[in-house]
């Protein structure tokens, strides 16, 4: 099976294209599809979902489709490499450069595929933290029919996301690259502290073009850093 798995191979990235991925990450009903359409409209990225991705894949009834639908029929996690290659597959079609990857990596299985596979370093990792209550009360409110939302099953996908998810949080936590923002309050209000996270990100990336692309600017930068940590030392 697993070699069916690897049929659905697409090429790497190509090389010299600059690339940016923000991972966003957050519990079932934190918000993440919300704050990924405001992203998109306010800076735009592409928002791509691993999760998406395989349920189109099973409906375009390919090979791989097959595939995927057999795992899932047979209650198994399809492979992670399945699903970083078709978000691979997602980011080369699209003709963009920017991308808020939802819901991923899930597990540590998932970015070691990553790793492997693509192998771009996020610029960050959003958390989209939200208390269990306010996530509990969420899902039982939103009214989408799913079979799925009763309480049982809501807290078992509590406990699966926190026990798989933990792990990757701390691994980019300890990088470095974890901004956490509080997913509790009015959306608007939330959007409101990832924008600035956003806008930070795009000012360090302007700068770095600025010293890049003109010697004089990147000596001037460089001397006023300089001054600056002088400064900071004699204070």
């Amino acid at each position: 099976m697993m070699a069916d798995a690897n049929k659905g191979y697409v090429g790497p990235i190509p090389p010299g294209k600059k690339i940016k991925i923000v991972f966003v990450i957050g519990g079932p009903g934190s918000g993440k599809g919300t704050q990924c359409s405001k992203i998109v409209n306010q800076f735009g990225y592409t928002h791509l979902s691993a999760g998406d991705l395989l349920r189109e894949e099973v409906k375009s009834n390919t090979e791989q489709g097959t595939m995927i639908q057999n795992f899932m029929h047979e209650g198994k996690l399809v492979p992670s490499d399945v699903s970083v290659r078709l978000l691979l597959k997602a980011m080369l079609a699209s003709g963009n450069d920017k991308f808020l990857i939802d819901g991923f990596p899930r597990d540590e299985e998932n970015r070691e595929a990553y790793e492997k596979i693509i192998n771009i370093d996020p610029e960050f990792v959003l958390l989209i933290d939200c208390s269990r209550e306010e996530m509990e009360r969420r899902i039982l409110h939103r009214n989408q029919g799913r079979d799925d939302d009763n309480m049982d099953t809501i807290r078992r996908r509590f406990q699966v996301f926190e026990e798989s998810t933990l792990p990757v949080i701390q691994h980019y936590e300890k990088m470095g690259k974890l901004r956490r923002v509080d997913g509790t309050r009015n959306p608007d209000m939330v959007f409101e502290d990832v924008k600035a996270i956003f806008e930070q990100l795009n000012t360090q990336a302007n700068q770095v073009s600025i010293a890049q692309t003109n010697p004089f600017k990147r000596w001037f930068l460089h001397l006023c850093c300089g001054c600056f940590d002088m400064q900071d030392k004699r204070d």
